[in-house]
């Protein structure tokens, strides 16, 4: 059809439904949708695209969390791209606006900053199964509405109406999608089993959705959680500028924190050489790089499996954990931060500051539940959330204590429940995506990136592709190159759409799902977001990142079915001419040489003249190939 070319246009001029069309429409532009624009645009040559997402600026994850001390907590030189290093990071474990602006200096440089279209939400993709392309509706945003939660716009919208947050929708079309929708893009809401929100007083917000111009000096602040994000901003809050009056922090159950990686030569002088030295001295940067990968690698293999070694490595890394934990907060703490499940179970802190907080006076931390809220106060308790009530041996407060409160602050987690919710997506046969991971046991994808019945369509860090040790840029970017391997043919004209194989994807979700039985995020003791209440996990996958690049660099071609173009039929026919050719030649070419060898004198003489008739005989045959081809299609 006419309007599937490689160029972005207007399909209909005038009429009420017309519309655009995208070669390549991408769904977010956090990490992995800016890394899909670069490649796209270094790998391919190919610019065609539109990058669109619902919130207010690029970034992603770090463009909305701008809690106090958002940073880090891998080596940035590792938490960047591989085809865009960053020589002049400013510290070992960078803050989230320096993370920003690299993630702008890349849009830059890759000159996709006007592929990128910020305050439009993609609210649904549909696949046209006749006109083989994806129907995608697109909402323009109130700019700045993006940025809140879905749950902060349905409650704008029934207080100021629908134009407070929606402008307008549009229908566009797309040959080929790519989603970049991040995991951890839904903060949770208030829990409703708590009463009394409504009478409270004071703000009420989540760290995900910090709130800028909340006044926290002088304040009593109760923070819910002691996830990655609380364990920093936590120990800032009665500091300057923040200067909170006391801060209570509730945890239902301990991490395990590990101390953060220092940098090599310690921490002044990699901040005043590692600039230089990586810009100057060639490779220095990827060495350091290569350090690090390796490094968690062979964490993966020590801790995260099942095995007797692994066990016995981790009771090992515990009880190191446990020492460092006893050296560095109060005794009154030791019990309540004693985990009872193995390390790498849970996501782990990895603590620079939390730690040697919970030394100030003014912060406390409990695991007594929060049980409702008043106008100025909450009441913890009575009970407590760890220990296990039925350990009568511990020493943990259970009695019903009131607190003030001016400000409660959600650090408790993103909503997991769907992925890439509120996204809604229809594939063959008007099948949504959502009811297909229902009816075959939970989320999954073949390689984390596709679904049979959906094609032409791209997950990127879909499910079963997190990491517990290693980096989501190093993930999300082989996933990209996986990816471009499937769209590359369809660009070049050769292949109309590509889909996996429906017994390809089910046997590929079956084997991940056994083989994370025998995983530490499985066996290891502990409820984590990391599998739901069923047991499916459709977040971690079993195996090191060294075994996922390799599939991504050399995918099985089996497992999908593409449906070829004229031209792409006879590229493929012409390829089994030439190989077929050039077998025959070479069985040819070897029979004469070896009735005419007889002078070795003349041996260089008579395999180039072997050599030339091989030749020949390739081209004729490929001729009469070429000639009967063209008479059949």
């Amino acid at each position: 059809m006419a309007e599937l070319s490689n160029t972005i246009r207007v399909v209909g001029g005038y009429n009420k439904d017309a519309y655009t069309y995208y070669p390549v429409l991408i769904v977010g532009a956090g990490e992995s949708g800016i890394a899909m624009g670069c490649r796209l645009r270094e790998e391919l040559g190919f610019d065609q695209f539109r990058i669109f997402d619902r919130q207010s600026g690029m970034g992603g994850t770090w463009w909305i969390n701008r809690y106090p001390g958002v940073a880090c907590d891998v080596p940035a030189i590792f938490y960047s791209f591989s085809f865009a290093p960053n020589h002049r990071w400013t510290t070992f474990h960078p803050p989230g606006p320096e993370i920003i602006k690299y993630l702008q200096y890349v849009c830059d440089k890759y000159q996709i900053v006007d592929k990128i279209q910020l305050n439009t939400d993609v609210k649904e993709l549909r696949w046209l199964e006749h006109e083989e392309v994806w129907e995608v509706t697109l909402v323009h945003m109130v700019p700045g509405t993006g940025d809140l939660s879905e749950k902060e716009r349905r409650q704008r919208v029934v207080e100021h109406g629908e134009s407070s947050v929606y402008l307008r929708h549009e229908i566009v079309r797309a040959k080929m999608i790519a989603s970049a929708v991040g995991g951890l893009v839904e903060p949770n809401s208030w829990p409703e089993s708590i009463p009394g929100r409504e009478n409270f007083k004071g703000d009420i917000f989540h760290s995900a959705r910090w709130k800028q111009d909340v006044d926290l000096e002088g304040k009593d602040v109760i923070v819910l959680g002691t996830g990655c994000s609380a364990a920093q901003f936590v120990p800032l809050l009665t500091k300057s500028p923040y200067n909170a009056k006391s801060v209570t922090q509730i945890m239902r159950s301990p991490p395990w924190v590990v101390p953060r990686d220092k940098p090599p030569f310690g921490k002044k002088a990699w901040e005043k050489w590692s600039p230089t030295l990586f810009s100057k001295v060639p490779g220095l940067a990827r060495f350091f790089r290569t350090v690090v990968f390796l490094a968690t690698e062979l964490q993966f293999y020590q801790l995260f499996l099942g095995k007797e070694k692994n066990i016995k490595a981790r009771k090992q890394v515990e009880a190191e954990l446990l020492d460092h934990m006893k050296k560095a907060v109060p005794k009154k703490y030791h019990e309540i931060l004693t985990p009872d499940y193995g390390v790498g179970c849970k996501r782990r802190i990895f603590d620079a500051n939390w730690f040697p907080g919970l030394n100030d006076p003014n912060i406390e931390l409990t695991t007594q539940p929060l049980t409702s809220i008043q106008p100025r106060g909450v009441t913890l308790g009575p009970g407590r959330t760890y220990p296990d009530l039925k350990n009568t041996n511990s020493n943990a407060p259970v009695e019903e204590i009131q607190l003030p409160a001016d400000i409660v602050i959600l650090a408790n987690g993103f909503d997991l429940t769907t992925f890439m919710h509120p996204l809604k997506v229809s594939g063959k046969e008007g099948k949504l995506l959502q009811d297909v991971w229902d009816e075959r046991g939970g989320t999954q994808a073949y390689m984390g990136t596709a679904m049979d019945g959906f094609p032409n369509f791209a997950i990127i860090f879909g499910p079963n592709t997190a990491t517990g040790h290693s980096s989501v840029i190093l993930a999300s970017e082989n996933m990209v190159n996986y990816a471009l391997k499937l769209m590359k043919p369809v660009l070049d004209g050769d292949v109309k759409t590509f889909e996996v194989k429906k017994a390809a994807e089910i046997a590929w979700t079956n084997n991940i799902q056994e083989e994370l039985k025998d995983t530490v995020w499985m066996s290891g003791g502990c409820h984590s977001w990391y599998k739901n209440e069923k047991g499916w996990n459709a977040t971690a996958y079993p195996r090191s990142q060294i075994d996922f690049s390799l599939k991504c660099m050399f995918p099985k071609w089996q497992d999908w079915d593409f449906q070829y173009t004229r031209k792409g039929i006879l590229k493929q026919r012409m390829r089994k001419v030439v190989g077929y050719a050039t077998l025959a030649a070479a069985i040819i070419g070897a029979y004469k040489i070896r009735n005419d060898i007889g002078a070795f004198s003349r041996l260089p003489d008579v395999l180039w003249h072997y050599i030339r008739y091989g030749m020949l005989g390739i081209l004729r045959i490929v001729n009469r190939g070429v000639d009967e081809l063209q008479s059949k299609i």
